[in-house]
């Protein structure tokens, strides 16, 4: 069970960080964030930390899988 919630979180991330991007840079429209820069400035910093949440909680999972 170890692990679980930073990929979890870390999954919620990149999902987010895409989206905003997306919406950031006007590829998405219908939002009151599409075309605001700010969120294509926002969106890549926390799909990048949801990536080390990834790669941590997979660290997290083999490091216990090894213990008896």
């Amino acid at each position: 069970m170890k692990g679980w919630l930073w990929l979890t979180l870390g999954l919620l991330g990149v999902v987010l960080g895409v989206l905003w991007t997306a919406q950031g840079l006007d590829l998405l429209g219908g939002s009151v964030m599409s075309g605001v820069t700010i969120w294509a400035i926002i969106g890549p910093v926390v799909a990048v930390a949801g990536l080390v949440l990834i790669v941590l909680g997979v660290r997290i999972r083999a490091r216990s899988k090894q213990q008896p």
